[in-house]
């Protein structure tokens, strides 16, 4: 059987280490390609990354998405040189502008010109991983140094981005797009001008990686899947600042995204609401339902994008993560039990009600 690109891709919101490090393990054992840690206002996900590498076999790690407002260029050449050598290969550094809320609110920055920040850091960073001197801008007059470890050039650097302006940076900058809140039949379109801009740089031979995907619940009930799927995309555009409501928006969903607004005055993780009249962004934005409708829901994702990655609400209950890695999976793979047992007697709660 013919394996399909397929990554998983959690929120910030899920700050379980314990069910991280599992997901990431039956995703390891399921034959995904990709893993892609979170970090927000929670967990580190360099730590959590540098667990999950030590924990897998095959699985490439990324870190999606750190971003280039809450450490120092040199910081993470550090950080991802380092992690491309404990993992023997298998790590990604994934950067993003991230959101006026989280850096204004949580890292107490002025969140201005976010398109100029990610290029400049981006550019900085891979300076530094090829071997060459730090790019000093501030301290000017300071001798500027390298890397203290071998250079690491092949690094992939993926880039978050859903603006005109991030976009931009990422094909002319990054190896991989992987962003977030793109719909369906609009990704697809993108990526010819997306490479046209690549190819226009003159610095590359490959095309844009793309790595992207909906949020996804499979369950027996496709009535609770949707549930899941609503809530999380709820709180997204409900409590999350204004910029991936704008993102939707912008994308020709207006109606919907004032809609679901209108239906969540007071947002929740777990209770958010999509009414029936914004089902168009479930449809676009997400997969759920039975295993099999899931599966044939992603499908409709492959032939647009390169990696399909498979995003799941945070909080889900273990055998609902596991029932949807399994739809999702790029191929039947026979369970063996190698981890699971363990970890099960080891793991805490798994599910929010019984923490």
């Amino acid at each position: 059987m013919t394996m399909k690109r397929r990554g998983v891709a959690l929120t910030p919101m899920e700050t379980r280490p314990d069910i991280i490090v599992r997901t990431a393990q039956l995703a390891d054992e399921l034959g995904y390609e990709v893993f892609a840690v979170p970090e927000g206002w929670g967990l580190d996900s360099t730590l959590m990354a540098t667990e999950i590498v030590l924990r897998t076999r095959h699985i490439t790690v990324v870190s999606a998405i750190l971003s280039v407002w809450g450490r120092t260029p040199g910081t993470l050449a550090m950080t991802a040189a380092t992690l491309h050598r404990i993992s023997g290969g298998r790590y990604i550094l994934g950067l993003g502008a991230s959101t006026k809320a989280l850096v204004e609110g949580f890292h107490d920055l002025t969140f201005v010109h976010p398109a100029a920040k990610l290029r400049d850091v981006t550019t900085k960073v891979r300076t530094l991983l090829t071997g060459e001197r730090a790019r000093l801008d501030s301290a000017s007059t300071a001798r500027p140094l390298r890397l203290g470890q071998p250079p690491v050039p092949d690094l992939p650097i993926w880039l978050a981005a859903t603006g005109d302006h991030t976009v931009q940076v990422a094909a002319e900058l990054a190896d991989g797009w992987f962003p977030l809140f793109v719909a369906r039949d609009r990704i697809a379109n993108q990526v010819p001008e997306l490479n046209r801009i690549r190819a226009a740089t003159g610095r590359w031979s490959t095309p844009l990686t793309v790595a992207a995907g909906p949020m996804t619940v499979a369950d027996d009930d496709a009535g609770t899947a949707r549930s899941l799927v609503a809530s999380s995309t709820a709180w997204y555009l409900c409590a999350m600042g204004d910029g991936y409501a704008e993102v939707v928006a912008n994308q020709g969903y207006g109606d919907a995204v004032q809609a679901i607004r209108a239906a969540n005055p007071r947002p929740s993780p777990a209770h958010g609401i999509v009414p029936d009249d914004a089902q168009v962004v479930l449809d676009q934005f997400t997969a759920y339902g039975t295993p099999d409708q899931v599966r044939d829901n992603l499908e409709r994702w492959d032939g647009a994008v390169d990696i399909l990655m498979i995003g799941l609400p945070p909080g889900l209950g273990w055998p609902t993560i596991e029932a949807t890695l399994r739809a999702a999976a790029p191929s039947e793979v026979p369970y063996q039990g190698s981890w699971n047992s363990a970890l099960s007697a080891s793991a805490g709660p798994t599910d929010p009600a019984e923490r």
